[in-house]
């Protein structure tokens, strides 16, 4: 790392370098304007013969575009369509196993001629195995060979010599997601659906739902309307929310008692009194299909500590604290 000092001018060759970048990140940009303006019913086809599959997408290339293919694999399989890799020069010593009737193979080589997928594109053919190519050539041994041709159109690489795969590697890399994408479309896949397959790190706290972190059953601090307030500040101090609801005839929530209505009422009488002239009556409420981070905001943005989770017609299911949020990693 060069640190600077005592000048405000760019480093030598600085201004080369960002019209290099631009240069690059233009000629990918028209890359992938001239793969949108191209679709056609060839990825309808490659959808719908996705769409269809028993088993799994095998996804394989080599080299550069082996890498694009294992990224394609792992969007596939995070968004509901079970993919796998598969390498094809492993797949000639013994991973052609890994590739099963009930199976579509997705093959990528921006040539057409990838020779080490010679052995995969025979096993395709031999055991009947869906194989949908993407490729830039129409005329290739790939193109030939597969069931749909996912077409790459003919823009220049963005590397200055126009031989290292950069502009059909990013073409390859959006195709990907715009399968991955449509699929999840067509399937009807669902944040929950997403969640499930998103456990952990960063993605799976923020698609936490209040319903996951909530307490429900007697560790909900409530009381009946009628309740005298010392017995009120008995479940108050037990649940240790501090707040308690206040419940109607019905079953539900009419409004909750937190500390601070304790100190507004502070007086010689407030253990007599009944808990429907305490209560904040329609307290702040959420569902329990939202997010956590909707919870969380909605506590910092009322500058409260907890929320009743109630159904449709306002019966409580349980409580959320901004401190439940907090351990679960929201934020």
């Amino acid at each position: 790392m060069s640190i600077l000092t005592g000048s405000t001018s760019p480093p030598r060759g600085g201004n080369r370098d960002i019209d290099a970048a631009r240069r690059v990140l233009r000629a990918e940009i028209e890359g992938l304007e001239a793969l949108a303006q191209t679709l056609d019913d060839g990825f309808i086809r490659a959808t719908e013969m996705f769409a269809r599959v028993r088993g799994r997408v095998i996804v394989t290339g080599m080299g550069k575009s082996g890498h694009i293919a294992r990224k394609i694999a792992a969007t596939f399989a995070s968004t509901g369509t079970p993919a796998q890799f598969v390498h094809p020069g492993e797949a000639s010593h013994g991973d052609l196993g890994m590739i099963a009737a009930g199976d579509a193979v997705l093959a990528l080589s921006n040539s057409g001629e990838t020779v080490e997928l010679a052995d995969i594109l025979a096993h395709t053919s031999r055991f009947r195995i869906p194989l949908i190519a993407m490729t830039r050539r129409s005329e290739s041994a790939l193109a030939d060979a597969a069931d749909v041709v996912l077409l790459l159109p003919a823009s220049a690489e963005a590397c200055s010599m126009g031989l290292a795969p950069t502009t059909s590697s990013t073409m390859m890399l959006a195709l990907g997601d715009a399968l991955a994408v449509a699929l999840l479309e067509r399937k009807g896949f669902r944040v929950e659906d997403f969640q499930a397959l998103h456990p952990g790190g960063r993605l799976g706290k923020q698609l936490l739902r209040v319903a996951d972190i909530m307490h429900a059953g007697d560790a909900m601090p409530l009381v009946r309307s009628g309740t005298l307030m010392a017995d009120a500040i008995l479940v108050m101090t037990a649940k240790s929310f501090g707040c308690v609801g206040v419940l109607d005839d019905a079953e539900r929530l009419a409004g909750i008692i937190t500390d601070g209505d304790l100190r507004r009422h502070m007086g010689s009488r407030l253990l007599a009194e009944r808990v429907d002239r305490v209560m904040t009556p329609t307290p702040k409420t959420i569902r329990p299909q939202a997010l956590a981070a909707e919870a969380l905001g909605q506590m910092n943005a009322q500058a409260i500590t907890c929320l009743f989770v109630v159904d449709d017609v306002w019966r409580p299911l349980g409580i959320v604290r901004m401190h439940d949020c907090l351990h679960a990693g929201v934020a």
